[in-house]
């Protein structure tokens, strides 16, 4: 036992002289990186670099430009320090050389000079570089045991519990919307919900088809009684208008608009243009303020649709062939009433003739 057992160099055994000047011009080096760069080499570039010498991951090399020194590599001699200072250099990266204080003298006696060398590898619990064991990482530098034990503190410890006495300006955490349908319900006589371009039409042309025979109805009651034709013309109009408010609001709807802009078509000159708008924009194609999306068109739907479009080709091609028919009909009875006058002025010359032949034979 030492007499002093603080003084280690006393208890240490006795360092022959040729060992103990080795020892005092073997000095240690540190590669000591603080983030900065050689001149015209970006940063996207020195990190791949980094990553390809030290076979480490992009995101790990990213902890090491935090702008704090962090040491690349320790416990080095001269001339290996040197190396790694023209590779780093080489790699655009602004290194420096150190002297290592924290590198200690071993007090294994240094007789033997075949020396134990380290082969066991190490991942870092921090940032996973991988390298040789050692007590510090040499990507982040952290010191690997305390931070396992820090960890460790860290998971015993009970975790705090939330504060009972929420912020007044502190969002809503649940969900406090109403979950919404795939697709909305259909009203006809309602101003909720949407509809869309295809089902506005047929809507339209199934509106008129329901309300001509009740025209024909009311025209047939006009012969019985005026009033009551009258009051069948009028509530089938009131009706007409109703549906047709009702399909135009839920149009305007489908196209994320205010119903009130229905009264546009009221106006001279932008009635006209918005009845268009109304007929081939588009609607939302998810829910918008007004609803979910309407449901998909059926055939009746579409064939409706079409069938309406047709309704104003005919009405073009009726006022366009209606007038022309009437013209060959105006023309082939003018035909035929000069045809039948020369047939008739000549039927009294021939009766003189008649009568003087009588008259000549007697």
């Amino acid at each position: 036992m030492c007499a002093d057992a603080l003084d280690f160099r006393l208890c240490a055994p006795p360092i022959p002289l040729a060992d103990r000047e080795a020892l005092m011009t073997d000095a240690r080096y540190k590669i000591v990186f603080t983030g900065e760069l050689l001149p015209d080499i970006s940063l996207d570039t020195a990190k791949d670099n980094l990553a390809q010498l030290f076979k480490s991951d992009r995101s790990k090399i990213d902890g090491l430009f935090s702008g704090a020194a962090v040491a690349l590599k320790r416990d080095l001699p001269d001339a290996e320090a040197d190396k790694y200072l023209s590779v780093l250099h080489n790699a655009g990266i602004k290194v420096q050389k150190e002297p290592d204080l924290s590198a200690k003298l071993s007090l294994v006696e240094l007789d033997d000079p075949a020396s134990k060398i380290v082969t066991a590898r190490m991942t870092c619990p921090k940032c996973g570089h991988e390298q040789l064991q050692a007590v510090e990482c040499a990507a982040c530098g952290i010191v690997v045991d305390k931070f396992i034990a820090r960890q460790a503190l860290l998971a015993k410890s009970p975790k705090p519990e939330p504060m009972l006495t929420a912020s007044p300006y502190t969002p809503p955490q649940a969900d406090v919307a109403e979950p919404q349908a795939e697709f909305g319900t259909l009203k006809v006589l309602g101003v909720q919900g949407r509809i869309g371009r295809v089902r506005y039409l047929a809507w339209s042309m199934g509106m008129l088809l329901a309300c001509v025979p009740v025209f024909g109805i009311a025209a047939a009651s006009m012969m019985l009684s005026d009033t009551l034709g009258f009051a069948l013309i009028g509530l089938t109009v009131l009706f007409m208008a109703m549906v047709s408010i009702c399909i135009g609001v839920q149009r305007l709807h489908d196209m994320g608009l205010s119903g009130w802009l229905w009264l546009l078509n009221f106006v001279p000159f932008v009635g006209s243009i918005f009845a268009l708008v109304m007929l081939f924009a588009p609607g939302s194609s998810g829910a918008n303020n007004y609803g979910p999306p309407p449901p998909p068109n059926g055939r009746g739907v579409v064939a409706l649709a079409w069938a309406m479009l047709l309704v104003p080709l005919i009405g073009i091609l009726a006022a366009i062939a209606l007038p022309a028919y009437q013209d060959y009909i105006n023309r082939t009875e003018a035909a035929a009433q000069s045809a039948v006058q020369p047939a008739e002025s000549a039927s009294p010359f021939e009766t003189s003739e008649e009568s003087s032949e009588e008259s000549s034979e007697e």
